[in-house]
C-alpha cells in the first residue's frame, strides 16, 4: 500500500525558516528545532485490510492525543504495508537516517550492530514488566532486552462446522483423528479437507506448528539450531505420508499454497481444517462462516509445545531522543492504548495487564483461547541475526519435502548445516 504519512504534520511552523528545521527533523528522525521542542518519526506496518481501517489512522490518533498532553513532543508516523515495511527501515538505517522507532517484523540485527537502546532504558518498570514474560525473553540478544513485543498471536485449528456435521465427524483431537476426519471429508466431496499452505509466504510457520508438535522445533533448549531433529523429521514424514500423499490436503500442491488464499478458501467453504490465526475470525464472519477453532491435535493429544508469533517495536539511538522516546511508548504499551489496537486488528495482546482484560471481556470471547495459549508458547528465534536467512531458506525449501520425491531428512539437513554455518558467523 505503500506509506501514508500524516497530513498536516510539516505545517507547524509560522516562520520559513522554523519550517526549513522541522522539514529536517522528518527526514534525519533527530527532530529538534529552536524552541526546544522534539520531533519523533516512527515507522510502521500496516495491520488493516483496507483504507477504512489502516494503521495509519490508529497511529494518527494516538500520536495526536499524545501530544495533547506532550506539547513539546511531537510524533510523526509512517506505515508501510508488511511487504515494505522492514525494506524501508533499512533503506533509512543504511542512509544513515534512521527513525526513532520502528515497528517491524525483526530486530536483532539492528541490536547486534549496536544501533538500538536496551528497552531497560526506555520504559518505565511496570511498563517493562508488563510484558509476557516468553515474549520479552523473545526480545534479547546477549542477555538484554532490544526488541518489545508489539503484536502477537498463536494458531488453532479452525473447522467448517457445516462441512463437519455433514461428514459426522467431531473436531479431531490427535493426529489421527486429524487423518480420520480429513478422509470423511474428502468423501463429502470438499474440496480442501486439511488445507496445508507450504508455500513462500509463511512455511516457517506452518512447518513449525507441526514440529512444536510433536516436541520438535527450530532451536533446542540452549538456543542452538536443532531443525533436523528426528522429531522434526517424523513431523514432516507424517503430515506427507498420512496426509499429502492420499490427497487430503486438496487439489493445489502445498509446496505452491500459500496462507492467504488457503484463508480465502476456508472463508469460502471450501476448506474443512486448517491452521490459521485470529485474523481467520474477521475473514469467516464476513462471509457468514460457521466456524470452530480447537488447540492444534498433538500425536497423542495435547501438543508438546505451540507456536507463538509476535511483531516487534525496537527505538534507534541515532536520534538520541531516549527520554521522549520512552514516555511515548509507555504511552503505546498502556493498558488503554493495547486493547484498543488488539481489538482493532484481532491480534493477541502482548501484556498482561490487557490479556487480563480480554481473557475476562464477553466482548473478547473469540480471542481467549489463542491469549491463554500464548502462555509458554515457543517463537521463532528472532533474537538470532541469522533467522531472517534461515528461514528465507524454509520457506524456500520446506514444501518439497512433502513432494512425490521429496525427503524430509535430507532437506532439513541442508537447511540445519546451513543454519550452524550462518549461526557460527554472527
Amino acid at each position: 500500500m505503500g506509506s501514508a504519512v500524516r497530513k498536516g504534520r510539516t505545517a507547524l511552523t509560522a516562520t520559513a525558516a522554523l519550517g526549513v528545521v522541522i522539514a529536517s527533523s522528518l527526514l534525519t528522525g533527530c527532530g529538534s528545532s529552536g524552541s526546544g521542542d522534539v520531533t519523533l518519526k516512527l515507522v510502521a506496518a500496516d495491520y488493516g485490510d483496507s483504507a477504512d481501517n489502516s494503521s495509519q489512522k490508529y497511529w494518527d490518533a494516538l500520536a495526536d492525543a499524545y501530544e495533547k498532553d506532550h506539547p513539546d513532543t511531537k510524533v510523526d508516523v509512517v506505515v508501510y504495508s508488511w511487504e515494505d515495511v522492514d525494506r524501508k527501515v533499512k533503506e533509512m538505517v543504511d542512509a544513515g537516517k534512521a527513525p526513532d522507532m520502528a515497528q517491524v517484523g525483526a530486530y536483532a540485527d539492528y541490536a547486534a550492530a549496536g544501533k538500538l537502546y536496551p528497552v531497560s532504558q526506555l520504559l518505565s518498570v511496570p511498563v517493562q514488566a508488563d510484558f509476557v514474560g516468553e515474549m520479552s525473553k523473545a526480545g534479547e540478544v546477549g542477555g538484554t532486552q532490544y526488541g518489545m513485543p508489539f503484536a502477537a498471536s498463536t494458531r488453532r485449528l479452525f473447522y467448517n462446522k457445516d462441512l463437519f456435521e455433514k461428514a459426522d465427524i467431531e473436531p479431531p483431537k490427535t493426529w489421527s483423528q486429524l487423518v480420520s476426519a480429513a478422509r470423511a471429508l474428502k468423501a463429502q466431496g470438499v474440496t480442501y479437507p486439511f488445507a496445508l499452505p507450504l508455500g513462500g509466504e509463511e512455511a516457517q510457520a506452518e512447518t513449525l506448528i507441526w514440529m512444536l508438535s510433536n516436541g520438535g522445533g527450530y532451536t533446542d533448549n540452549v538456543g542452538a539450531y536443532s531443525i533436523d531433529t528426528q522429531q522434526n523429521i517424523h513431523a514432516l514424514n507424517w503430515l506427507k505420508e498420512d496426509l499429502v500423499t492420499p490427497g487430503l490436503t486438496g487439489p493445489t500442491a502445498p509446496a505452491r499454497l500459500n496462507r492467504t488464499p488457503a484463508f480465502k478458501a476456508f472463508a469460502d467453504g471450501d476448506v474443512g481444517m486448517l491452521s490459521g490465526h485470529p485474523t481467520l475470525i474477521n475473514m469467516a464472519k464476513a462471509k457468514g462462516l460457521d466456524y470452530g477453532d480447537v488447540a492444534v491435535p498433538g500425536p497423542d493429544g495435547t501438543p508438546k509445545s505451540r507456536m507463538g508469533v509476535t511483531d516487534w517495536m525496537m527505538a534507534f539511538k541515532q536520534g538520541g531522543h531516549a527520554k521522549q522516546v520512552g514516555s511515548f511508548l509507555d504511552y503505546v504499551y498502556s493498558e488503554k492504548n493495547v486493547l484498543d489496537f488488539s481489538r482493532e486488528y484481532t491480534v493477541a495482546p502482548v501484556t498482561v495487564s490487557a490479556s487480563d482484560v480480554m481473557k475476562a471481556a464477553p466482548q473478547d470471547k473469540a480471542l481467549a483461547p489463542f491469549i491463554d495459549e500464548l502462555a509458554g508458547a515457543t517463537y521463532y528465534p528472532a533474537n538470532k541475526t541469522s533467522w531472517p536467512e534461515v528461514s528465507a531458506e524454509i520457506k524456500k525449501q520446506i514444501g518439497t519435502t512433502v513432494g512425490p520425491n521429496g525427503s524430509a531428512a535430507a532437506t532439513l539437513g541442508r537447511i540445519q548445516n546451513d543454519a550452524a554455518a550462518a549461526e557460527a558467523a554472527e
